[in-house]
């Protein structure tokens, strides 16, 4: 029988020997550490404890907040048609395909159609930033364009949510006002943290514990007010980004976060997502299941497909694979549909199960596949030219 004492030792074996198994096979270690915690959870071998849980729940808003911090804001404002049009019909697609399907098709009442088209609808900001990230493509066109679009799709995702389920209190109001204090303070004053000689190159790390605490911050007062702490985390990575890219130093600050990120929290927030998925409740509903992922893929491909092809010809499948993919946002309204009586066990297990699938199977063809070759997409950070450079 495995202890609660041996939780954490197991853990870190899986972190280990999904790295190892990364580097073997060339993949994401994103999805080897997905596939590790659904074996380890339906083998019984890792349980989830609250620790877990909110390492993984910070795991999932600091990768929002890396993600926004590695956007080119001029190349965004440059983009922001084509990264509007992609991620909103990345959204609204399979919102309606997925809602329509599941009313008339397979019988499940209004409400837990909607849970299923919001939870289905997502595209995980998480996943494709940690692909772009190991594949060196986040300091590209096509990745910046990637965030950006996958931030549109999951706002539409958190509002769709919100507006048809989630009732605001006062605590919601404080929960934006103070996002919105916190955002803007950081952004205008974080160059005192980042640009103090007696904070810089220090073993303590000041730097990277004041983004932490900012980050705490939202998750504290999102918890209270039922919204969701990674569209402030992310639109704080976004206006302090010009931060992580005016010097050498603060450079090395986002390359520590990022490290830190990825060596323990990060990984926790995968295995995690797929400790979720029950294989036998899956396989009780496996027909629907597969008509389910077979939408949101199809779906996701008349949302993006056509629009990728005329704005990222180099990167359309590419780019319609990773906008496929989902976890975060589908595995919350998914959780919060169980837990409000929207949906039943079984309705919730096949939903984590695509949604855990979907962050998978796409990413694995996108790498395997379709990855982009082109060395016009390279933007060249350091200099400040795009195109021309080979990528490394």
């Amino acid at each position: 029988m495995i202890t609660t004492q041996a939780i954490p030792l197991l853990v870190g074996i899986t972190i280990l020997v999904a790295s190892l198994i990364s580097l073997r096979l060339g993949l994401s270690v994103a999805i080897i550490e997905i596939l590790l915690g659904v074996v380890a959870g339906n083998l019984g071998i890792i349980q989830t404890q609250d620790w877990m849980l909110f390492i993984a729940s910070f795991g999932g808003i600091l990768l929002t907040f890396l993600a926004g911090s590695e956007i080119d804001t001029d190349l965004m404002r440059d983009k922001f048609k084509e990264s509007f049009l992609i991620g909103f019909f990345s959204f609204l697609a399979p919102f309606i395909g997925c809602s329509l399907y599941t009313y008339y098709i397979a019988g499940w009442n209004l409400s837990a159609a909607l849970i299923a088209g919001v939870a289905l609808s997502t595209t995980s900001l998480a996943v494709v930033y940690s692909v772009l990230v190991e594949t060196n493509l986040s300091q590209t066109n096509i990745g910046k364009t990637l965030m950006a679009s996958t931030f549109i799709t999951d706002m539409g995702t958190a509002i769709a949510l919100s507006v048809l389920f989630i009732k605001p209190t006062l605590y919601t109001a404080i929960f934006i006002i103070v996002s919105i204090i916190v955002i803007i303070l950081a952004a205008k004053f974080s160059h005192i943290v980042f640009d103090n000689p007696r904070l810089k190159d220090k073993v303590v790390e000041p730097e990277i514990k004041y983004i932490l605490v900012l980050l705490l911050v939202f998750m504290y007062f999102a918890s209270s007010g039922n919204g969701q702490a990674v569209l402030p985390a992310f639109l704080l990575g976004l206006l302090m980004s010009k931060h992580f890219t005016e010097t050498s130093c603060t450079k090395v600050v986002r390359n520590r976060l990022r490290t830190v990120s990825y060596a323990v929290i990060t990984p926790v927030f995968f295995i995690i997502g797929g400790l979720n998925v029950s294989i036998p409740l899956i396989l009780s509903a496996i027909g629907l299941f597969a008509i389910l992922f077979a939408i949101k893929i199809i779906t996701k491909f008349i949302g993006v497909y056509f629009l990728a092809e005329r704005y990222i010809p180099h990167g359309s499948i590419y780019t319609t694979l990773l906008m496929s993919t989902g976890l975060k946002f589908g595995t919350i309204a998914s959780v919060f549909g169980l837990t409000s009586g929207y949906i039943n066990p079984v309705q919730y297990s096949i939903l984590i199960g695509v949604v855990v699938a979907s962050a998978v199977i796409p990413t694995f063809i996108a790498q395997k596949w379709f990855m982009p070759k082109h060395s016009e997409d390279i933007v060249d950070i350091k200099n400040g030219i795009r195109g021309g450079k080979n990528q490394s």
